[in-house]
């Protein structure tokens, strides 16, 4: 139900093998609040909170640690295996609530790979692959730490941290399974005041759910605690300064990091970024916008094969466009098989959900196009089905991650929520159905989740500048369905040390996904420390 979140895909690669060309991840009701929470036209506080974002900037924190954090600082990591070979496995302690420090504590999941060249090591390099509620830890272990490339392996220890709320660390859990699945098939496109009050229903059971499992943690999730928690374990790790790669909604980590600790940047890479001078309605729209610019792109690709359903050489994207809408408005009143296990059929949302999952990376056109002519030659959903599940994180046996939680914690934590009732998202339909005239409507519809969310939110956009900060390489994609290159571009102008570098291409994020040009300026930067020049553009 909430169909946009910023989560890199070699992250979603590693959870779905047997989807490797489709590495995507997400969810409609969990998607759009995923990556933030929110969106739309008119002037409301959502509006006023961007604009209040160009005089507010994210102060740094002291230098000198407070007396109450020095035990938390001072604290040493006892490694242990993990179960998978070439990992150790650790855990790191922080407070719950840095303004009272002697009170609780949460624990939280670390791992790494030593360097591979240890008389030749440079630190420790942390990664972080989005969400948020992205798993750091599974993401090493399946990617990073065996897919970076070599010489970066070999000159640093391979470090994650699972942030507070998200997979081994105290993860927060909202809904059973099955309410799971009840929750992914809810309508996000609803056409009476009946179906509007079942999708309000469905947020505030999620809501709910949320607040009933940690009550203590739901206030303490945020971004910026997550990032002075990634402090704390910089000094246990011995390092003087953090050296980073965060990709998607983990630039807003990393640049957060940056902006409280400038002093400690080492070198650090902010792979699809995003922009924190946004509120969370200006965020949504842009990536409604986003995800239609990818469409368009899979549009003309897909007229240009033999086996796309939605048209053949001449058809243009608008009418692409119009051919799936109409197939959607055929499944919100009759439902396709999958032949599921569980008994799902192929809903509109469920159909949404694995489209959306099909743009995060261009490798996944051929499934799309694969599942499409299933579902309508056929009436064989099981292809969109499959796509739809990987990016809730659903696996064969049923069970969630809990990454759709974790996400929509972090969000209505970070940000005031885009919409405060069904009201202002009718209000705003208009604006979403211009920026995607084939995903808006659902799309702003999703970003009114943090509604009812039983926490108030703790953050406001602002402007991050990190002054005083080494080289910050900013990286953003032209075709970027999930983080706009236009918001690369803003948070380059704001870092005061950013250097941006521009992949001119489809897809989510940049590094490790084909270009020679991106991984070798990303790779000399952190192997000597040299940042690509002003502006350098790859294709």
């Amino acid at each position: 139900m909430d169909i946009s979140r910023a989560l890199a895909p070699a992250s979603r690669t590693h959870r779905t093998r047997g989807l490797r060309s489709a590495r995507t991840g997400g969810v409609l009701l969990a998607a759009v609040a995923l990556l933030v929470s929110a969106c739309s036209t008119g002037s409301t506080a959502s509006d006023h909170t961007t604009a209040a974002a160009a005089e507010a900037v994210l102060a740094a924190l002291p230098r000198a640690t407070p007396s109450g954090l020095s035990r938390y600082y001072e604290q040493k990591l006892t490694w242990r295996g993990c179960g998978v070979p070439g990992f150790e496995c650790a855990t790191l302690k922080a407070p719950l609530d840095y303004a009272d420090p002697a009170a609780d504590e949460v624990e939280l999941a670390v791992a790494r790979k030593k360097a591979t060249a240890p008389g030749r090591r440079l630190g420790s390099l942390l990664v972080n692959p989005g969400g948020p509620g992205g798993s750091a830890i599974g993401y090493l272990q399946q990617y990073a730490g065996v897919g970076y490339p070599a010489e970066v392996r070999a000159r640093y220890d391979m470090v994650a941290i699972d942030p507070r709320g998200v997979a081994r660390s105290e993860p927060v859990k909202c809904l059973t399974d099955r309410a799971m699945d009840r929750y992914s098939q809810t309508d996000i496109t609803p056409d009476d005041p009946k179906e509007i009050t079942t999708l309000v229903s469905a947020y505030r059971r999620f809501a709910e759910g949320c607040g009933a499992d940690a009550p203590k943690l739901l206030r303490h999730v945020s971004t910026a605690e997550a990032a002075r928690d990634m402090d704390i374990l910089r000094a246990a790790l011995g390092d003087r300064r953090l050296n980073y790669v965060g990709a998607s909604y983990g630039t807003f980590l990393g640049a957060t990091y940056a902006g409280l600790y400038p002093d400690r940047v080492g070198r650090i890479v902010l792979d699809g970024a995003m922009d924190p001078s946004l509120s969370s309605r200006r965020m949504n729209l842009d990536q409604t916008a986003g995800f239609e610019t990818a469409f368009q792109s899979f549009a003309r690709d897909c007229v240009r094969h033999g086996d796309c359903p939605l048209g053949g050489k001449g058809t243009t994207p608008a009418q692409v466009g119009t051919r799936l809408q109409q197939f959607f408005r055929k499944l919100d009143a009759h439902p396709v098989p999958t032949g599921d296990a569980d008994g799902r059929r192929l809903t509109e949302s469920l159909a949404i959900t694995g489209v959306i999952a099909a743009m995060y990376d261009q490798a996944a056109w051929p499934q799309l196009r694969q599942a499409l002519t299933a579902a309508m030659r056929k009436n064989n959903g099981a292809g969109l089905l499959i796509l739809s599940d990987s990016y809730y994180e659903r696996d064969a046996e049923g069970h969630y991650s809990n990454l759709m939680f974790a996400n929509a914690a972090v969000n209505c934590l970070d940000l005031p929520p885009a919409f405060t009732g069904p009201e202002q998202t009718e209000q705003a339909l208009p604006a979403f159905r211009k920026a995607s005239p084939v995903f808006g409507e659902g799309l702003a519809w999703a970003s009114l989740n943090c509604a009812y969310w039983p926490v108030r939110p703790t953050g406001a956009p602002h402007r991050i500048t990190a002054r005083g900060a080494a080289p910050i390489v900013v990286v953003g994609t032209t075709r970027d369905p999930a983080t706009p290159y236009r918001w690369a571009q803003s948070l380059s102008d704001q870092l005061s040390s950013a250097r941006l570098l521009t992949y001119v291409g489809d897809g989510h994020t940049a590094y490790g996904r084909g270009s020679k040009c991106i991984d070798s300026a990303i790779n000399g930067y952190l192997l000597r420390g040299t940042p690509p020049a002003q502006g350098k553009r790859c294709s």
